[in-house]
C-alpha cells in the first residue's frame, strides 16, 4: 500500500523549489509504474530510445503484481506481443520445480508443461517479472515519486516541457505517457476527463448511468432489513446503508465502481498467517453482513480462485463482500493525502471483514470455521504486513478525447478504424451504491456483466488527448471511455497492449517531429503487427476457439437453436464452447432463466451429454431436466468442474428416445448456487 502520509511528515509535501535538482533528460518520460508503464518502457527500449520511469509506487507492476493473480483475461487469443510475453515469462517460472514450494505442480490444473503461457500466478512471481523486465532492459526507475500535480507539468504550445515531483525532481522529455490507473499527469496537463457514470443517452448506450433495473448479480438473495431495529426506520440505518435515493435508470450520476484489496490467501498452515484484527475494528460496521448469513446465504465462499502454491485471488462476490461499496467517491481528484484516508479506511473495513467471519461468535458456525481456516501468505507483500500494496483502482479519471470509445464499439456496432490492439472480457462494472428500497429492504445498484460478444479492436484514439490540449502525451489506463466501455478495457493483459502500442506511437511521433496525433496510422499498424500486437480477431490463435457442431458425432443442439426464457447473456471468456460462444444466467439464481433443447432422433438409445465451460464460480446443482421415452429424468450437475467426454462434454446418462415425439434437455437456474452455463446438448447413438 501507498504509504502517502509518510510523506507528510517528512515535509514533501513543501519541499522549496530551490531544492529542485538538474531536469533529467529522456526521449520519453513515463509517469507510473503500473504494469502498463514497464510494458510501455520495454518497448521504447526495443525501438532505441531512452525512457524512465517514475511514479509513487515502490513496488512494479501495480494490480498485476498486487494480488490479481487470477488474470481477468477473456479471449487469451487477442493478447499478444509484450503483454503476452509477460504471461510467458511467468510461465518459465512455474516450470522450474523450486518454484513450487507449497504444492505439487501436477495438483494445481491450471498448470499445463506444453501451454505458452500461464494467466494465473502468485503475486510476488509477477512482480519478480516485471523487475526482470527493468534490470534486463536497463530501464531506470524512480519510485515514491509524487507528481506536483498543483504546479509540477509545464507546458509550452500543447506540449509538455517537463513534470516536476514533490521531492523536486524534474523530467524533460519529447513524449510523455501517464500510465497511472488515476490519471494524474494527464489531468495535470489539463486535458479534459470525466468522472462518474455517463447518462445511456449521451454515447446512445444502454448499460451506463444508474442500473436498477440490471442489478441482479451480487445482490441481496434475502429481504433484508437495513434498519438497526429491523423492520423500525425510526431507529436508523445500520452502518454501509444510504438514505439517498437511487438515482433514475440509465441517468448519470457522480459514482465510481467500488474498489477493494485482492487478497492472496492460504490454508497452507506453514504458510499460514491468521486475520489479523485491525486497529479500528467495529463489528457493528459488519451486521448487515451478519444478517445475510442468519437469512442462510453463503455467498462469503464464492470467489476464492486458486493460485498456484495452495493461494488464492479473493475477490468481492455476493451483497456484502470485500467491496467497499460507496466509499470511494472522493478518490478520483482527491489529494494524496485524502486518497491515502481512503485507502486506510478500505483496508480497515476489508481486514475487519475477514476478522469478523473468522471470530465474530455471532457468525454461523460453519462459516466461521471455514473462514477461519484461511489466512494471509507469509510469503506474500512480506514488507506490508501480507496485505496487498495495490488497491484495486477500478476507475477514476477517464480522458475524454476527440474520440469516446462506448459500448456501440465493443459490440461492433460502430467500426473502430484504428485498432491498436485488442479486449474481450466482459463489460464488467461492479456495485456503486447500498440503498433502501421502497418495500423497506436493502439493495445494491450499479454491477453489470455483459458479454460484449466477442473480442473488439480499441481505436488509437483511445489513448490520445484532443490535439488543442496536448500533442505529446499518451493516455494508457485512463483511456477515452465511457464508464460501461471501461469495464471491459480495464483488464491489466490490455493495460499492457495500450502501453505497449501507445509506447510506439510515442517513438515515431518523435522520429517524425509530428503530435502523436497525426501519427500515421498505417505505419502505425504495420510496426504493432511486427511487434506481436494483435490488431483483429479472425478465429484460432492460442486459446480455445469454437467447436464445429457438424465435425462431432452425433446430434449436436447449440444454444443458439434452443428455445430460451429470461435473461441470458452471451459469453466467449472460457472455452471450449460449440459456434461463437455459450451463454450464462449472470448469477441471477432467480428461477426465471431456462432453455430447452429439442431435437427429432430415431428410435434407440443415445448417450446425452452436455458442454458447458467451467469455473469456480459456476454453480455445483445446475438443474437438468431429460424428457425421454419412459418419461422425465431429473438430475443435477457440477458446473465447476470439467467434462470428461471428449472435447470437454459432460455424460448425462444413456436414454431410449422415441421417433414420434422430440428429445428435450432442459436446463434452468432454478435453485442455482453459482452462474448456470448454457452452451450445447449432444445425443450420441449407442
Amino acid at each position: 500500500m501507498r504509504m502517502l502520509l509518510c510523506l507528510v511528515v517528512a515535509g514533501i509535501f513543501t519541499l522549496p523549489m530551490a531544492m529542485a535538482e538538474k531536469p533529467q533528460q529522456y526521449d520519453v518520460v513515463i509517469y507510473g509504474p503500473t504494469s502498463a508503464g514497464v510494458a510501455a518502457a520495454v518497448q521504447v527500449k526495443k525501438m532505441g530510445k531512452s525512457v524512465v520511469v517514475v511514479g509513487p509506487d515502490k513496488h512494479l507492476g501495480g494490480l498485476s503484481a498486487g494480488g490479481l493473480g487470477w488474470t481477468d483475461s477473456g479471449n487469451k487469443a487477442v493478447i499478444g506481443g509484450i503483454s503476452r510475453e509477460f504471461y510467458q515469462r511467468v510461465k518459465k517460472y512455474y516450470d522450474d520445480p523450486a518454484t513450487w514450494k507449497w504444492q505439487d505442480s501436477k495438483e494445481y490444473s491450471r498448470y499445463r508443461a506444453d501451454d505458452d503461457a500461464q494467466w494465473t500466478f502468485e503475486p510476488h512471481i509477477a512482480e519478480r517479472v516485471f523487475e526482470d523486465l527493468v534490470r534486463e532492459y536497463e530501464i531506470p526507475v524512480l519510485r515514491e515519486e509524487w507528481l506536483d500535480r498543483a504546479d509540477g507539468v509545464a507546458m509550452k504550445d500543447n506540449r509538455i516541457e517537463s513534470i516536476t515531483m514533490l521531492s523536486g525532481k524534474k523530467f524533460k522529455g519529447k513524449m510523455f505517457m501517464d500510465a497511472t490507473y488515476e490519471g494524474d499527469l494527464m489531468a495535470a496537463a489539463g486535458v479534459s476527463f470525466h468522472v462518474g457514470r455517463e447518462p445511456n443517452s449521451q454515447y446512445n448506450e444502454t448499460l451506463n448511468g444508474v442500473q436498477i433495473a440490471n442489478a441482479r448479480s451480487h445482490q441481496f438473495e434475502h429481504n433484508i432489513s437495513p434498519y438497526k431495529t429491523p423492520g423500525d426506520p425510526s431507529s436508523g440505518l445500520l452502518p454501509r446503508v444510504w438514505d439517498d435515493p437511487p438515482g433514475v435508470q440509465g441517468e448519470g450520476d457522480h459514482r465510481v465502481q467500488a474498489y477493494n484489496f485482492r487478497m492472496c490467501l492460504t490454508r497452507v498452515p506453514e504458510n499460514r498467517v491468521p486475520f489479523p484484527k485491525p486497529e479500528g475494528y467495529d463489528p457493528a460496521q459488519y451486521e448487515l453482513l451478519l444478517r445475510t448469513l442468519l437469512a442462510g446465504s453463503r455467498h462469503i465462499r464464492g470467489k476464492f480462485d486458486m493460485l498456484p502454491n495452495g493461494k488464492t485471488d479473493t475477490n468481492n462476490h455476493g451483497s456484502f463482500s470485500t467491496d467497499n461499496i460507496g466509499m470511494n467517491y472522493d478518490y478520483p481528484e482527491a489529494s494524496y493525502e485524502r486518497r491515502q484516508e481512503i485507502i486506510d479506511e478500505h483496508r480497515l473495513y476489508q481486514q475487519g471483514y475477514c476478522y469478523f467471519l473468522a471470530n465474530d461468535p455471532r457468525v454461523p458456525e460453519d462459516v466461521r470455521k471455514w473462514y477461519g481456516e484461511w489466512g494471509l501468505a507469509k510469503d506474500e507483500f512480506t514488507d506490508n504486513g501480507h496485505w496487498p500494496h495495490q488497491i484495486y483502482v477500478r476507475e477514476a479519471r477517464r480522458m475524454v478525447g476527440d474520440l469516446v470509445v462506448n459500448e456501440n464499439h465493443l459490440r461492433r456496432k460502430i467500426p473502430t478504424e484504428r485498432s491498436i490492439g485488442m479486449g474481450s472480457y466482459n463489460m464488467d462494472s461492479h456495485n456503486t451504491q447500498r440503498y433502501v428500497t421502497a418495500d423497506g429492504f436493502v439493495r445494491n445498484e450499479g454491477d453489470i456483466q455483459v458479454n460484449p460478444g466477442g473480442p473488439y479492436p480499441i481505436d488509437y484514439g483511445a489513448i490520445i488527448p484532443k490535439q488543442d490540449e496536448c500533442e505529446n502525451l499518451l493516455v494508457v489506463c485512463a483511456v477515452s471511455s465511457s464508464h460501461i466501455a471501461y469495464g471491459s478495457i480495464r483488464m491489466e493483459p490490455v493495460f499492457m497492449i495500450l502501453g505497449q502500442s501507445g509506447a510506439t506511437a510515442g517513438v515515431m511521433a518523435i522520429d517524425k517531429q509530428i503530435a502523436v496525433q497525426e501519427v500515421p496510422y498505417n505505419e502505425l499498424s504495420e510496426r504493432l503487427e511486427k511487434d506481436g500486437q494483435v490488431l483483429e480477431y479472425l478465429g484460432g490463435g492460442h486459446s480455445q476457439t469454437g467447436l464445429d457442431a457438424g465435425k462431432l458425432p452425433g446430434v449436436v443442439v447449440d444454444d443458439t437453436q434452443a428455445k430460451r426464457l429470461g435473461a441470458w447473456q452471451p459469453s466467449t471468456s472460457i472455452g471450449p464452447f460449440v459456434g461463437r460462444g455459450y451463454l450464462h444466467d449472470g448469477d441471477a439464481r432467480d428461477g426465471k432463466a431456462q432453455i430447452a433443447y429439442a431435437t427429432n432422433l430415431p428410435a434407440g438409445k443415445h448417450e446425452v451429454r452436455v458442454l458447458f465451460a467451467p469455473h469456480d464460480n459456476r454453480a455445483t446443482n445446475t438443474p437438468v431436466t431429460i424428457e425421454h421415452a419412459d418419461g422425465e429424468a431429473k438430475l443435477h450437475i457440477n458446473q465447476r468442474t470439467a467434462g470428461q467426454a471428449k472435447d470437454g462434454f459432460r455424460s448425462l446418462g444413456e436414454f431410449e428416445f422415441a421417433a414420434d415425439r422430440p428429445a428435450v434437455v432442459t436446463i434452468s437456474n432454478e435453485g442455482a448456487d453459482g452462474y448456470v452455463i448454457a452452451d450445447a446438448v449432444q445425443f450420441v447413438p449407442q
